[in-house]
């Protein structure tokens, strides 16, 4: 079979497969969130970075809700790692930022984070100084959905269908998700130009 052919029927899988019910629970928590002027924070390294800026865009200009990345100031980002380590990045960052029991996370992450792998052990850190403050954990995450999926308050887990295609397609899959949460009648306020 060709592999675009391959990929795409993989796609329309796992959009049979997935959580639809995890995702409205998201869409009427981050509604809540919105009336109690949380702010939505955004954590992913890799191409789930690249997703987090981008996401961060949409839940603010579209949804009205406050929203960041700390990937999307690179200065910052890189003085940390050379100054403190990777593994502390985002949890030094959000401690700055206040962060408090009003505001949410939101990690897009393939792996979750895994600290026996070390893999992404600077999402688990945030993950746990977040669980200290009782804030909101959310996920779209793939595989077993790591440590974000053992933590979150609702984690959707992008359904495996190729070992071969993980990567691609959570990360992929991320970005349909959270434009079904920007769309969402109980978030979107501003229309999309097209």
């Amino acid at each position: 079979m060709p592999h675009a052919k391959k990929y795409f029927e993989q796609i329309a899988e796992i959009c049979k497969r997935i959580n639809l019910e995890k995702i409205e629970k998201i869409a009427q928590e981050l509604s809540e969130l919105r009336a109690r002027s949380g702010r939505l924070f955004i954590l992913g390294v890799g191409g789930s970075a690249a997703n987090a800026s981008h996401a961060v865009n949409d839940f603010r200009k579209l949804c009205a809700i406050e929203s960041y990345a700390p990937t999307d100031n690179v200065s910052e980002l890189t003085a940390r790692t050379n100054d403190e380590g990777w593994e502390t990045v985002f949890v030094n960052w959000l401690k700055i930022s206040k962060m408090n029991n009003k505001d949410a996370i939101l990690v897009l992450s393939v792996g979750g984070g895994h600290v026996k792998r070390n893999v992404s052990v600077n999402l688990v850190n945030a993950l746990k100084e977040a669980k200290n403050l009782a804030l909101k954990i959310f996920g779209i995450v793939g595989r077993d959905g790591g440590f974000t999926a053992e933590v979150a308050d609702i984690a959707v887990i992008i359904p495996e269908v190729d070992e071969h295609l993980v990567t691609p397609h959570v990360e992929a899959l991320q970005g349909v998700v959270w434009h079904c949460l920007v769309s969402h009648p109980l978030l979107q306020i501003q229309n999309t130009k097209w």
